[in-house]
């Protein structure tokens, strides 16, 4: 899992989604639930590539990311992106391994 710290990388890995699907948390150092969601997130067995922005370092980025999808910012939030654009979302304890999993097998193409 890597981190997301500046607006050019985000916009590399959003035109990396064209080619290749990556998933996204968004994530709040504050928040019971973004602690939830990191779990299950880091639990998360999957060959697509993880990335993590943390809310209060990359505001720019959460919100860069929040306009360029065209969703509603949410802490925590978790992003499966293909095709450059936002495919499937989660929020706070919707964020589950269990259901990321379901989505990708769903969504993913």
């Amino acid at each position: 899992m890597e981190r997301i710290k500046t607006i050019e990388y985000w916009q590399a890995l959003l035109e990396l989604s064209k080619g290749k699907p990556l998933l996204i948390l968004k994530f709040s150092m504050t928040c019971v639930s973004s602690i939830s969601a990191l779990k299950q997130f880091k639990a998360l067995e999957t060959d697509f590539p993880k990335y993590l922005v943390i809310v209060q370092r990359e505001r720019d980025v959460a919100n860069a990311i929040a306009q360029d999808l065209d969703v509603k910012h949410e802490s925590p939030q978790l992003l499966i992106m293909q095709g450059g654009k936002g495919v499937w979302q989660a929020t706070h304890y919707h964020i589950k391994r269990q259901l990321i999993a379901e989505a990708i097998e769903a969504y993913v193409v």
